[in-house]
C-alpha cells in the first residue's frame, strides 16, 4: 500500500468518525434517552460504567504493513529492573571515633597536628599537664608505699592497703592513661606532668579542634579520627520502588572521578520513615574502600538490581494502551481479528511490564501502532458496523494512485488541464 492509499485511509477513517447523519448514528431498537445514556459527548457508545466501547478490527496484510504493525508473543521469564539514584559517601558511623580527655588540663605538645594526616591505632596525639592528674599519680606512689610496708600476715590491714592501691591505679585509667603508663608510673617512682592521649583506631584526621597552648574541659571533642576502609553511600529512592529494595541486597556504585568502574556493596539499612515531600525514603550502602580510593563528600549514581521473579509475564510497554480507565492490549485470534483485552499491569522494568492478569503464556499480541488500532476499534464500537468503514478498514475502497490522483494534485498545486 502506498502512500496515498494510506493517507485515503486515514481520511476515511476522519470521515466516519465525524460525518454521519442521525439516521446513521441511531442505534436500532433504543428510544432516544437509550440512546443518549449510552453515548459520550461526541456520540461514542459506551458501558454502564461510562468506558467507550471498543470493537474487534479487522486488517489485511497489506493494511498491517502500511500501518507499520509489529506483533510479539507473551511469554514467561526472568524480569530484572535497576533502579538507579544518586547518594552522597559519607564516613561510617561505627568507625568514627572522637577524641576527648577526661580533666581539665592545657595541651602540652600537638604530636599530630594536621587535618587528614593517617594514624595508627595506640599513636600518640597529643600531651596535656593536669594538675590533678600530677595529685593523682603521688596518690598511686604514696598507696604504692604503704601497701608495701604492710606485712601480708596483718590481714585486715593489708587487704585495705591493697584496696588503696587498686583504687589508685583505677582512677588514673578512668582518665585514659594506659597501663603501661601507670606501670611506668610505679616501676619509676616518678611523677608524669603529662597525660598522653593515643588513638584509639587506624583512620584519617577528619577533624583536629585543638592547638598547642589551649585550655581543654572534660568532654571537647579534640579530633576525630575515621576509618574509611569501609564506607557509607546514602540515596533516595521513590516510595513505589520500595518494594524492591531489602537489607542485604547486592548494589554497585559508580562515581566521577572513576568513570566506568562500579564498586560493589550491599544495601546494609532501609530508613523506616518517607520524606513527606519528595515521596522518597533514604536507603544505606556499605561499600568497601580497601585503596581509599572512595572519598567522603563524594557524589555517587547507585544501582539496584531488583528481580521480579524466574517465570514472569510481561511484554512491551509499547503494546499497551492507556485509557485512563484501564490498560488495555490487542489481542489477535485465530481468524486474525485484532480484539481489545484489559490488563492489570504490576511494575515497569525498563521498556517492559509485568502483567498481572488478563493475558496468558503464548498469547500474540500487536506490539507496536497500537494507537492506530485503538482509534479505528473505538470507532467500530460506537458506531456498530458504521457504513463506510469496511470501505477505509479493508482498503477494498482505495483508489490506488491514477488519473483521479493526478488530477487531484495537480488541482492543488493551482495547476489546471485544458483538454
Amino acid at each position: 500500500m502506498n502512500r496515498t492509499a494510506v493517507v485515503a485511509l486515514f481520511g476515511a477513517l476522519l470521515a466516519v468518525g465525524c460525518g454521519g447523519g442521525d439516521e446513521e448514528s441511531a442505534m436500532p431498537g433504543m428510544t432516544a434517552e437509550e440512546h443518549a445514556m449510552h453515548t459520550g459527548a461526541g456520540g461514542a457508545a459506551t458501558d454502564s460504567a461510562g468506558v467507550q466501547l471498543r470493537s474487534a478490527v479487522h486488517l489485511t496484510a497489506a493494511e498491517e504493513r502500511a500501518l507499520g504493525i509489529v506483533y510479539t508473543t507473551v511469554e514467561r521469564g526472568p524480569l530484572l529492573r535497576t533502579i538507579r539514584t544518586v547518594g552522597r559517601l559519607e564516613a561510617a558511623e561505627p568507625r568514627i571515633a572522637d577524641i576527648t580527655p577526661k580533666i581539665e588540663g592545657f595541651v602540652e605538645r600537638l604530636l599530630v597536628n594536621t587535618t587528614g594526616e593517617p594514624v595508627r591505632r595506640g599513636q600518640r596525639l597529643l600531651t596535656i599537664y593536669s594538675p590533678a592528674l600530677v595529685a593523682a599519680q603521688e596518690e598511686l606512689l604514696t598507696a604504692k608505699r604503704l601497701a608495701a610496708q604492710v606485712d601480708t600476715a596483718a590481714g585486715e590491714a593489708w587487704r585495705n592497703a591493697q584496696a588503696t592501691l587498686d583504687a589508685a591505679r583505677r582512677r588514673l585509667t578512668y582518665w585514659d592513661i594506659t597501663a603501661d603508663q601507670v606501670a611506668h608510673v610505679e616501676e619509676t617512682g616518678e611523677v608524669t606532668k603529662t597525660l598522653t592521649l593515643v588513638s584509639p583506631v587506624n583512620g584519617i584526621v577528619l577533624e583536629k579542634l585543638v592547638l598547642e597552648g589551649q585550655r581543654v574541659m572534660p568532654g571537647e571533642r579534640l579530633y576525630r579520627i575515621a576509618d574509611l576502609s569501609e564506607i557509607w553511600v546514602e540515596g533516595d529512592v521513590f516510595e513505589q520502588d520500595l518494594q524492591f529494595v531489602r537489607e542485604g541486597q547486592q548494589a554497585h556504585i559508580e562515581v566521577a572521578a572513576y568513570p566506568g568502574v562500579h564498586m560493589m556493596g550491599r544495601v546494609s539499612f532501609v530508613y523506616p520513615t518517607v520524606d513527606e515531600r519528595s515521596r522518597t525514603n533514604r536507603v544505606r550502602l556499605t561499600v568497601a574502600n580497601p585503596d581509599l580510593r572512595l572519598k567522603p563528600g563524594m557524589f555517587a549514581t547507585m544501582y539496584l538490581d531488583a528481580e521480579f521473579g524466574e517465570a514472569v509475564i510481561s511484554l512491551p510497554l509499547d503494546a499497551v494502551v492507556a485509557t485512563g480507565e484501564r490498560n488495555l492490549v490487542f489481542h489477535q485470534h485465530e481468524d486474525g481479528s485484532l480484539h481489545p483485552h484489559e490488563v492489570v499491569l504490576g511494575p515497569r522494568a525498563g521498556d517492559r511490564v509485568q502483567v498481572l492478569a488478563g493475558l496468558e503464556e503464548g498469547a500474540r499480541i500487536v506490539a507496536s501502532a497500537n494507537f492506530l488500532i485503538d482509534a479505528e476499534s473505538r470507532l467500530a464500537g460506537g458506531r456498530g458496523d458504521m457504513p463506510g468503514l469496511q470501505h477505509a478498514g479493508h482498503g477494498s475502497a482505495v483508489e490506488p494512485q491514477g488519473e483521479h490522483t493526478q488530477h487531484a494534485d495537480t488541482m492543488s498545486t493551482g495547476e489546471h488541464r485544458h483538454d
